[in-house]
């Protein structure tokens, strides 16, 4: 499994301290069938723990995700901040999953060259 963020994602996640080895136990987890909101169109809503601290009180993160191959993170917010997407927020997503989730390799590579993703380190 490759897992992938946004460029935006990835200044959400250093503003607030939220290491790789986080973001891929979200995704091991999803993989494993406990997913917090299954949103369709390949999008889904998983939460990511506060460093030492709890899920619940946590962040939210939407990942595209197609099992067994790729999962980007390309949205998060803390839940304190707001309680849900609006719909046209959704559609958006499900409309860019289309798009990201069908990306053949060398796509991906020449995105990821650009800056417009970073693959999820491995080891920190």
């Amino acid at each position: 499994m490759r897992i992938f963020k946004t460029a935006w994602f990835e200044r959400f996640a250093q503003a607030r301290d939220i290491p790789d080895a986080l973001l891929r136990e979200a995704v091991e987890r999803a993989e494993r069938g406990s997913v917090d909101a299954l949103l369709g169109g390949g999008v889904l809503k998983q939460r990511i723990p506060r460093v030492e601290s709890g899920r619940s009180g946590g962040y939210r993160a939407i990942v595209l995700l197609r099992p067994a191959e790729r999962a980007f993170f390309v949205y998060g917010y803390a839940k304190s901040d707001r309680s849900d997407l609006r719909p046209d927020e959704l559609a958006q997503f499900k409309h860019m999953a289309r798009h990201v989730l069908g990306l053949t390799d060398d796509q991906l590579a020449a995105l990821v060259a650009r800056g417009d993703f970073e693959e999820v380190r491995v080891h920190e």
